[in-house]
C-alpha cells in the first residue's frame, strides 16, 4: 500500500509532475478558448490577434520554437546548479533543489506555453483537412499572453537561481524543512520501553533500503488481534538489508505459542515504509546530516571555508534548540488494556548531539571559530532544555570533548584558552 504521505513526498521532489499537469491544463485551456467566438462589437475585439490565419500559424510556430530553446536553457542551468550544490555543499542537498517549487513552476510555464502553441498548429488555418481563413483569434491571443509571461519568468528564474545556490538560502531551506519535521514528531514518545525478551521471534525484512517512515498505530490492531507485542530494530533513517532482522515479535509469556512472522508480513509492510533514499517525511536526522555534511565539506582542505561551517552550525543551533524543547524517545502505540504494544525506536537528544558535534569537532578541531560556534550551540541548548539531567549530561560531555580536541589540535595557546574558557563557563553548575 502506497501512503498519501509517500506520494506527496515523491511528487514534491519530482521535477516532472508540475510540468505534466501544466501541459494538460494548457491543452484544456486551448480547447476551451478555441470554442469562444468574439464578435466585432465586443469590447475584447481590439485586443485580439489581428493577422490572417497564415500569420497566426507563423506566430505559433515561432513561439513554439523559441520556448523549446528556452526550456533547454533552463534545464541546462538547473543541471549546473545541481552540480555546484553537489560539489560545493553536499550531494545530499540535490533533492532540496529538485523540490524547489519556484524551479518547478518556471519549467511548468515554459512547457505550458510550448504545448499550447504547438497544439494550436493543428487547428489554426485548417478545417477538415482544408485551408481556411477562420481561426480562434482568442486562442491565438492567449499564446501571445503566455509568451510575455514566459519572458517575465525567464528573468525571475535567473534571479531565483542566483539566490538559490547561495549558502544562506541553502542552509535556511534545510533548517525550515528540518524544523517542520521536529515540530510534527509523534506525540506518543516514551523514554523507556521494554526490550524484546528471550522468547521473542525474529521478524525479517522483505526489502533493502532506508527506513523512511513507520506508523506503529497501523500495526497495533493486528498486534492486539494476535496478542503480541512488536519492536522494530531500526530507527527511522537507518538502513536495512533484505533478510536481516527488521524487528521482533513476542507474546506476554514464554509458555504461550510463539508468534508466526508470516502472519504479520503484510501488516508490517503497510506500516513500515522502506525506500532507496532517506526523506524528510519523519527523519529530522536527515536535515541535520545535510547541514553537518555542508560544514564538514567547508572544512575540507579542498574548500577551506570555515565561515561556511560556522553558518551551518548557526542553523543547526536553531534545530537543536527546538529539539531540546521536545520530548524525544521511542514512538509507541499501546493497547490501553495492556495486551499489545508496538515500538519504533527513536533518537534521544544525546544521540542527535553526539552525531552532529562528533563529525564537526573532528574536522574543525584546529579552527577556534568553529569550536566556539559549537559551544554557542551547546549553550543555547542548555538555556532551553531546563533541568533535564540527561540532556545536561549530554551537553557537558560534548563540551568537554570539544575542549580536549582544541587542546590537542590547536597550535596557538591563546586559541586554546578561548575555547577552554567557553567550556568552563558552560560547565558551571549555576549556568543556565
Amino acid at each position: 500500500m502506497v501512503r498519501r504521505e509517500a506520494i506527496r513526498e515523491y511528487t514534491a521532489g519530482a521535477l516532472w509532475v508540475l510540468p505534466c499537469i501544466s501541459a494538460m491544463a494548457a491543452l484544456v485551456a486551448g480547447s476551451a478558448f478555441s470554442l469562444v467566438e468574439i464578435g466585432p462589437d465586443s469590447a475584447l475585439e481590439p485586443l485580439l490577434f489581428q493577422g490572417t490565419a497564415d500569420d497566426a500559424r507563423t506566430l505559433l510556430t515561432a513561439i513554439a520554437g523559441t520556448v523549446i530553446t528556452v526550456i533547454a536553457l533552463v534545464l541546462g542551468l538547473t543541471v549546473v546548479a545541481l552540480q555546484l550544490s553537489s560539489t560545493q555543499f553536499s550531494p545530499r542537498l540535490l533533492r532540496n533543489f529538485l523540490r524547489d517549487r519556484a524551479n518547478q513552476m518556471v519549467l511548468s510555464v515554459f512547457v505550458a506555453t510550448f504545448v499550447y502553441s504547438a497544439a494550436g498548429l493543428y487547428t489554426v488555418g485548417v478545417s477538415s483537412g482544408a485551408r481556411t481563413e477562420d481561426y480562434p483569434r482568442l486562442a491565438v491571443s492567449g499564446a501571445i499572453l503566455l509568451l510575455f509571461v514566459s519572458l517575465v519568468t525567464v528573468v525571475f528564474f535567473a534571479d531565483h537561481l542566483a539566490h538559490s545556490i547561495q549558502i544562506d538560502a541553502v542552509t535556511r531551506a534545510v533548517e525550515k524543512r528540518t524544523l517542520a519535521v521536529v515540530r510534527t514528531k509523534p506525540g506518543r514518545v516514551v523514554e523507556q520501553t521494554p526490550l524484546p525478551p528471550s522468547w521473542s521471534v525474529r521478524l525479517p525484512s522483505t526489502r533493502s533500503g532506508y527506513l523512511q517512515a513507520a506508523y506503529p498505530e497501523d500495526l497495533l490492531p493486528v498486534a492486539i488481534e494476535h496478542g503480541v507485542s512488536v519492536r522494530l530494530r531500526l530507527r527511522v533513517g537507518e538502513h536495512v538489508v533484505a533478510g536481516t532482522t527488521l524487528g521482533w515479535l513476542w507474546r506476554p509469556s514464554p509458555d504461550d505459542p510463539p508468534a508466526d512472522p508470516l502472519l504479520f508480513r503484510r501488516a508490517v509492510e503497510s506500516a513500515v515504509q522502506i525506500g532507496f533514499e532517506r526523506t524528510f517525511e519523519q527523519d529530522a536526522a536527515f536535515g541535520i546530516r545535510q547541514l553537518v555534511d555542508l560544514a564538514c565539506k567547508a572544512l575540507s582542505p579542498a574548500i577551506n571555508d570555515p565561515y561556511s561551517a560556522v553558518q551551518a552550525i548557526d542553523h543547526l543551533s536553531v534545530i537543536f534548540c527546538a529539539l531540546a524543547e521536545r520530548s524525544l524517545g521511542d514512538d509507541v502505540a499501546a493497547d490501553p488494556g495492556g495486551r499489545a504494544i508496538v515500538i519504533v525506536p527513536g533518537r534521544r537528544f544525546g544521540d542527535y548531539l553526539a552525531t552532529m558535534c562528533g563529525l564537526i569537532r573532528r574536522y574543525g578541531a584546529r579552527e577556534p571559530t568553529v569550536m566556539l560556534a559549537l559551544l554557542r550551540l551547546l549553550d543555547g541548548c542548555t538555556e532551553v532544555s531546563g533541568d533535564d539531567p540527561d540532556r545536561r549530561s549530554a551537553i557537558l560531555e560534548q563540551a568537554e570533548l570539544i575542549g580536549a580536541a582544541a587542546a590537542r589540535e590547536m597550535p596557538q595557546p591563546v586559541d586554546v584558552a578561548a575555547v577552554r574558557a567557553a567550556v568552563d563557563t558552560l560547565s558551571r553548575p549555576d549556568h543556565r
